[in-house]
């Protein structure tokens, strides 16, 4: 018995589909790398061998596209052409070679591929192809060689991430700038690093990587899947940024997108050999993706998993990311793609509604990820809650390091939305941020990008709302909204911080209250930058009420990361009471007291804690971060004696409580 359904009991009636499910993998396994002949990293080396290589005195180009009849490369050395000389050969199993002497291509030329079929051709981007730019003018993508005379080489050799907890500050290069453009990795470097540095943060999580055709996608429809994107610089900044995150002890995870494609032909797989189902499903209820606007990958095929394994090592070794994101993996493990589905029972991930092509190409790049690097971050984004996702593939899990805890920020989404502040019940609150299986690690967090898109609103800003306009200066006189959302942003982010059981997540300019939401340039609004961008001198202005909240954002994470392992150890509920909207909890010798009250204040408030001498470590009522400065952070509690409750070495802790206010105390061992 498989140590999943061993420890969980639930599972039993359903062992004989997870039995299945982890066989599947296994079997897979073994053909891909021929019964153990070869290694799944040996396996994952389509990049080696398809695109463009430099060999000797020679270039050699291979594809595959097994439906071609003939492909010729064309380019700017050749005034795009279809020469002789660049007709490619035709190999064994719909793979396509040509051979060039070096001095036909050199570094920065255009190209693409001319392919023919029966009754049609046309200009694809190689499949394989590692640099792809946009004309500025005529606004077409083509590939482009990538053979600068310095190649960049990584300082830090070896880097080990620090996952005690994983603290992760989510990014998007090009919106990482004030001003109203794409930003660049070379700034994004020289700017941004230290500040994530400085706050407290030990990963970043980039967004937007791969290449892809319209920048407002947010990076979601990839079309090279290869490529990183040259809006933002080119791949040696890339890796200089990355080796520069590692000299600063902050490990680099890639949102990669292996979900779907994006269904554009010229620039991406779509039809790139004439047909859909080279890459993608033959059915076309299958292949394309009715929400997302998008091709679905076919995992059953070799050549997919080939194609996808081989890029998850490319962007390992290459450009040494520490680890994955992994996108859409719900949409991935369903054939609904998880729409339309309530997920409210086991029996809804096990009743033949999984793709077990998907779940068998996920195992398989986990596995694969922490053969290349063991100590490399796997983490799913996966809303349904399928058991197993981040538990070790020998235990019958699918090998993810985490999932993302995303019922969170929709908790605090609705909660904000649809609940009066006084029916903010802690018993509701404990639930939505202790709620997991034990044996799997989970990213808490408030809000991702996800919350701050446009048509939605960031947490700060369906707390305050219009009054950040008028009321966020130190200079005019504050308003009940704006001391109402620095004191709820605070606490929100405080309790899903602290309860932890694997690691935190942020998106960038959200620790301080970016009051605006995000909006890419578009036809709807007149290709525009001004809300593709962040606002960083908001925090820096310390005449302005937002560096309250960044602030207080560094304090709680340096608080978090003074404990060894503070992920690790157990989250003890004291108190929670729903009519006065308290709630405690301890980790360790840390005692966390929120008071969600938006009224009352408590003087003396008790409840029973491990006996001894208490100090307070943080406190989100103190001036420094916004606060009323109403209670005494230089007053030591002590626990009252109980006979009753002495023999549990436990005794009376009183505290004052204000309303709205989160108070950490430490407890002393003398």
């Amino acid at each position: 018995m498989l140590n999943i359904v061993k420890n969980d009991p639930w599972l039993e009636p359903f062992e004989e589909a997870i039995n299945a499910r982890h066989s599947q993998f296994i079997r897979k396994e073994k053909e891909l790398t021929k019964d153990g002949e070869i290694t799944l990293t040996e396996f994952a080396s389509g990049h080696q061998y398809f695109g463009m290589h430099k060999q000797g005195t020679n270039w050699v180009l291979r594809e595959w596209a097994p439906n071609a009849t003939d492909i010729f490369l064309i380019g700017t050395f050749n005034e795009w052409r279809h020469l002789e000389k660049f007709r490619f050969k035709r190999l064994d199993n719909g793979v396509w070679e040509l051979i060039l002497p070096n001095n036909l291509l050199k570094h920065e030329d255009l190209y693409k591929l001319w392919i023919n079929w029966d009754n049609g051709g046309g200009e694809r981007i190689p499949a394989w192809c590692n640099r792809v730019v946009q004309d500025s003018d005529t606004h077409i993508f083509s590939a482009q060689v990538w053979d600068p005379p310095k190649a960049y080489k990584f300082k830090v050799k070896n880097f080990t991430p620090d996952t005690s907890p994983l603290l992760i500050y989510e990014s998007h290069v090009g919106m990482s700038t004030e001003e109203e453009k794409v930003g660049s990795y070379n700034e994004f470097r020289k700017n941004i690093l230290p500040r994530v540095k400085e706050n407290g943060y030990n990963a970043i999580q980039l967004m937007a990587i791969q290449e892809h055709p319209y920048y407002g996608s947010f990076g979601y429809h990839v079309s090279n899947f290869f490529a990183p994107s040259s809006r933002s610089g080119t791949p040696e900044e890339l890796k200089e940024l990355i080796d520069t995150a590692h000299s600063m002890g902050i490990a680099v995870i890639m949102d990669i997108v292996h979900s779907h494609a994006v269904k554009n032909e010229l620039e991406g797989l779509a039809r790139f050999d004439g047909t859909f189902e080279q890459f993608f499903f033959s059915d076309p209820n299958r292949r394309n993706h009715p929400a997302w606007d998008s091709l679905c990958f076919d995992y059953g095929k070799n050549e997919v998993l080939h194609f996808l394994l081989s890029n998850v090592k490319y962007w390992l070794e290459e450009f040494k990311f520490d680890g994955f994101r992994f996108d859409g993996v719900t949409s991935m493990l369903y054939y609904s793609h998880g729409l339309g589905e309530s997920f409210s029972s086991y029996e809804d991930y096990y009743n033949g509604h999984q793709d077990p092509d998907a779940i068998t190409y996920l195992t398989l790049a986990n596995k694969l990820t922490h053969e290349v690097n063991p100590n490399a971050i796997t983490i799913a984004e996966e809303v349904s809650g399928m058991p197993g996702l981040a538990l070790s593939i020998d235990d019958g899990g699918y090998g993810f390091d985490y999932r993302l805890a995303m019922n969170i920020p929709d908790f605090w989404i609705k909660t904000i939305k649809e609940q009066k502040d006084e029916d903010w019940h802690p018993s509701a609150i404990w639930w939505e941020t202790t709620n997991r299986r034990a044996d799997e690690k989970t990213i808490s967090y408030v809000e991702s990008h996800d919350q701050a898109l446009v048509g939605d609103k960031t947490v700060i800003f369906r707390l305050i709302d219009a009054d950040m306009y008028w009321f966020m200066s130190k200079l005019v006189s504050s308003s009940y909204l704006v001391d109402r959302g620095i004191a709820l942003h605070k606490m929100i982010r405080l309790v899903t911080a602290s309860t932890i059981n694997g690691g935190y997540l942020n998106f960038m300019g959200n620790e301080f209250g970016h009051p605006e939401w995000i909006d890419f340039p578009r036809e709807g609004n007149n290709w525009s930058y001004k809300h593709a961008k962040r606002q960083w001198n908001l925090a820096d202005d310390k005449n302005l009420k937002y560096h309250y909240l960044g602030d207080f954002d560094k304090a709680m994470l340096q608080l978090i990361k003074s404990i060894p392992s503070f992920h690790t150890t157990p989250v003890v509920k004291i108190w929670d009471k729903d009519d006065d909207n308290v709630l405690a909890y301890m980790r360790g010798d840390l005692l966390f007291i929120f008071n969600f009250n938006p009224e009352k204040s408590f003087s003396g408030y008790g409840f029973l804690a491990p006996q001894g001498e208490y100090k307070i470590v943080l406190d989100s009522d103190n001036i420094e971060f916004g606060g009323f400065g109403r209670i005494d952070d230089s007053v030591n509690h002590f626990t009252q004696y109980d006979e009753l409750y002495a023999i549990h070495n436990k005794g009376w802790l009183k505290t004052y409580l204000p309303a709205r206010t989160a108070i950490v105390l430490q407890k002393q061992n003398k």
